[in-house]
């Protein structure tokens, strides 16, 4: 049985005794705050020091210093930490660079197969080879030590964030072509725009979305239920039955769609979507087509077909890498986010018939899509449009 404690019981008055209390069962407090309100709140209620150190898991030497102080200092002032002068950091702002210059290299560098660092491949480094490259206070570093000191500089060498080098000396040049179209467009009269010889100006923003999965369910799946089942549910196995591409073109003036679904995207795909256009507007028209730089629009094929419909058609290609100023990609993202979420279809066949469905739902309301932000675009006119 643990022996009474020969020192003297705790005075502490009622707002005291209730800040203790307060404090023993905060959770913003720090730790070591709470576990010296606890050892006190314990001794206060007659715990012996053995007993306490096991209920709180922790030290005697812990509860004695704890006891200790509170009975030269009072109870409040017990909680708080004791002054004391600051510590001489061991590692130094040289010690920082070594690791920063690390963390900036790659870890092949230095002989190892990994591409990026790691924390703790790279506190394994430098706790290595920090005695030989002048840095002794290292020599314990950890992955948390390596955390610090990345942290201080914003670094983070286990990760990557992709970005593409601009590849088209003439990227400007065509941005602002495309641009220019786009404003002449929202700014065009009511009866529409021309070309400099008078004839009607139609304007379409061309690309394709590839890749559509065609996916069949392994099982039905399961309607909600009230008060057992809030959402669809759906087995996680599937069959793929092959992918479609949507070739889309979209009309800048009105909102209409003129599109197809194929397995393919290829120069005869492309050549069925300009026939299409051709046949939906007016004879004796212009069509200005808004479009990348794949390969199917520039084909020997597609060459041909156009040189059998004399002025009929008129590019404006967007820059190299640089599809997304091609508006129709919003047209494939209301897709994405509407019909083609979480489709699932019995056939290929199906779901070409279902996109379509789809397609023909958006023609019903057709929402016509604008560019918004022109900043440091010339007045200028391409292709003579009036």
């Amino acid at each position: 049985m643990p022996t009474k404690s020969k020192r003297p019981p705790l005075a502490v008055t009622e707002k005291e005794r209730g800040l203790l209390s307060k404090t023993a069962r905060s959770r913003k407090e720090p730790h070591r705050k709470v576990q010296r309100a606890r050892i006190l709140e314990q001794y206060l209620a007659g715990g012996s020091f053995t007993g306490i150190a096991l209920s709180l898991k922790t030290s005697r030497r812990l509860v004695y210093q704890t006891v200790d102080r509170a009975l030269a200092m009072g109870a409040v002032r017990a909680l708080e930490d004791m002054p004391h002068a600051p510590k001489t950091a061991k590692i130094q702002p040289e010690d920082k660079a070594w690791v920063i210059h690390l963390a900036c290299s790659k870890p092949k560098d230095f002989g190892y197969a990994a591409e990026l660092w790691t924390r703790h491949s790279l506190a394994r480094h430098i706790r290595s080879h920090c005695m030989e490259e002048g840095h002794p206070a290292l020599s314990r570093a950890a992955k948390a030590t390596v955390q610090r000191i990345l942290d201080e500089q914003g670094l983070r060498p286990h990760k990557v964030r992709y970005y593409l080098e601009r590849r088209d000396p003439e990227f400007e040049k065509k941005m602002k072509e495309v641009l220019l179209v786009y404003r002449e467009v929202a700014l065009a009269p009511p009866e529409g725009l021309n070309t400099a010889d008078g004839k009607m100006l139609c304007t379409v923003s061309v690309d394709e979305k590839p890749g559509i999965q065609a996916l069949a369910p392994a099982a039905p799946d399961l309607p909600p239920v009230v008060g057992k089942h809030a959402a669809h549910g759906r087995d996680y196995e599937y069959r793929r039955l092959g992918t479609a591409s949507i070739l889309a073109a979209l009309d800048l003036h009105d909102g209409h769609i003129t599109a197809r679904v194929a397995q393919r995207h290829r120069s005869r795909e492309f050549i069925a979507l300009l026939k299409d256009l051709d046949a939906h507007y007016p004879e004796g028209a212009a069509i200005r087509i808004i479009l990348d730089n794949h390969s199917a629009h520039t084909s020997k094929e597609t060459r041909g077909y156009l040189a059998s419909r004399p002025n009929r058609f008129c590019y404006v290609h967007t820059p190299k890498h640089g599809s997304w100023l091609n508006i129709v990609e919003t047209l494939f993202s209301k897709m994405a986010r509407s019909f083609l979420k979480n489709i699932r279809v019995g056939s290929w066949d199906e779901l070409k018939r279902r996109v379509l469905q789809g397609i023909e739902e958006i023609n019903a309301a057709p929402v016509v899509h604008r560019w918004k932000n022109f900043d440091a675009l010339s007045t200028e006119s391409p292709l003579g449009v009036v």
